[in-house]
């Protein structure tokens, strides 16, 4: 059920979101408490941030199509916003366009004893992700091959 109306959801959406030179980072729909959410996660094609006007904007006609074709049998709460400053990387093109930045990877199993890694990635060719990460003075650099990431999330470092 929840999967259907994600992907519903994500057709609906998809036009919508290239009429307005933005892009789909991730569509929800779950409950909590009592409450089911549908949550769309957006961001510009150039992977810069949104404002609350490009938010109010899908969110009004993503709202109308779906009143319109009625995916969801029951009542939920239609959220639209950024996916934040941690967003996650949920595809090649992501992890692509986080190289320079500071990421979050964890994988499947351990890789030089280790599950999760954060750093620095400074390379993606397409099957591996090289990751700077410091060890107190010292950095190591890290590579993981990308068929061995369970998730991975841009990373804010203070």
């Amino acid at each position: 059920m929840a999967g259907n109306v994600r992907e519903i959801t994500e057709s609906i959406v998809t036009p919508i979101l290239s009429d307005l030179a933005l892009e789909l980072v991730d569509v929800e729909f779950k409950k909590e408490g009592k409450n089911w959410f549908l949550r769309v996660y957006i961001e510009r094609e150039n992977g810069s941030g949104v404002d609350l006007d490009d938010c109010a904007a899908v969110s009004e006609r993503l709202s109308e199509e779906l009143d319109k074709r009625d995916p969801v049998e029951q009542a939920y709460y239609l959220e639209v916003s950024s996916p934040g400053a941690e967003r996650p990387l949920k595809n090649e093109k992501d992890v692509q366009r986080a190289v320079g930045k500071n990421i979050h990877v964890t994988t499947y199993a351990p890789i030089d004893g280790e599950k999760q890694f954060e750093g620095k990635l400074t390379e993606y060719d397409g099957d591996t992700l090289t990751i700077e990460t410091r060890v107190k003075t010292r950095t190591k650099v890290v590579e993981i091959p990308y068929d061995k990431v369970a998730k991975a999330r841009l990373a804010v470092v203070f």
